[in-house]
């Protein structure tokens, strides 16, 4: 398994090193790939899937052959793969849908949340809450809610396979105290919470206390998300924004990113406090 997203970069950077490698600029290879120059930038910056066929052409133009021609085949094939979230269409969403691009495959997540409970950890009436809420804010009809919420409990599912990742999550403590849900919604979320942190599964749950103190005094933006793959695809970090989640693969990108997931790793409550903070929570009904 791989994220499509991240194989259509990796693939991207490979074609454009080759282009650079053989000397020639962009109108050059296309002509000899008998392309237009830009569908071949397009390629390049990866806004554009290639087919096997514009790769096959490409790499005849660079004459590359053997196993690195199989190779950035096999890649264009990957990154042209349908993944399960596109069935669900507007349901899915844009955004999510590009998480459970991301998630697909991924070995490890790991999340620092700031101001809601990470759609992964959701429980449904949580989800549901936070979606009309969003369709509100939006403008949008909410006659795609139900799919919503399936297409949120699906991409958990998928977490949860034989083969999933590992997935370590920092909540704020204000994630956890503010209400963004009805009082019954916002215990039940709670409680799963807590239950999660409690647990010794491949998902690990902290708190971040309000008055933590960082190494270095390095404060999160935003709320982000880190992801590393195997099978030598890149790490990737998406940053979630108010109106937009920007995604990340190169490394000196992603770098401040898992280094800052770090420093508030080390700076949460452990598992058991975690889930005592919690629980005391919900207990207090705020």
């Amino acid at each position: 398994m791989s994220s499509p997203l991240v194989r259509r970069r990796r693939l991207a950077k490979e074609l454009r090193r080759l282009r650079e490698e053989a000397g020639l600029t962009a109108e050059e290879l296309a002509r000899a790939a008998k392309m237009s120059r830009p569908k071949l930038s397009r390629f390049e910056t990866a806004d554009r899937v290639p087919s096997v066929s514009d790769v096959s052409a490409i790499l005849g133009a660079l004459s590359v052959d053997g196993e690195r021609w199989h190779e950035l085949v096999r890649m264009a094939n990957d990154a042209a793969e349908r993944g399960w979230w596109e069935s669900y269409g507007s349901g899915m969403g844009r955004r999510q849908a590009v998480y459970a691009n991301l998630e697909h495959g991924a070995v490890s997540i790991r999340e620092y949340q700031s101001f809601v409970v990470p759609g992964l950890l959701q429980v449904p009436a949580y989800t549901r809450a936070r979606s009309e809420l969003a369709f509100k804010q939006a403008r949008l009809p909410s006659a795609d809610l139900d799919r919503t919420v399936e297409a949120k409990m699906m991409r958990q599912r998928m977490l949860a396979r034989p083969d999933g990742p590992r997935y370590e999550v920092v909540v704020e403590e204000v994630a956890v105290r503010r209400p963004a849900a009805p009082p019954e919604v916002m215990r039940e979320q709670l409680l799963h919470l807590a239950t999660l942190a409690e647990g010794s599964g491949r998902v690990s749950v902290r708190v971040l206390p309000q008055g933590a103190e960082l190494r270095d005094y390095w404060l999160p933006r935003s709320p982000f998300t880190v992801y590393r793959f195997g099978g030598g695809d890149p790490d990737a970090v998406a940053v979630d924004t108010e109106t937009v989640d920007l995604v990340y693969t190169e490394p000196d990108e992603v770098a401040p990113y898992a280094d800052l997931f770090g420093r508030v790793w080390e700076s949460a409550l452990p598992a058991e406090d975690s889930a005592g903070l919690l629980r005391g929570v919900a207990g207090a009904g705020r």
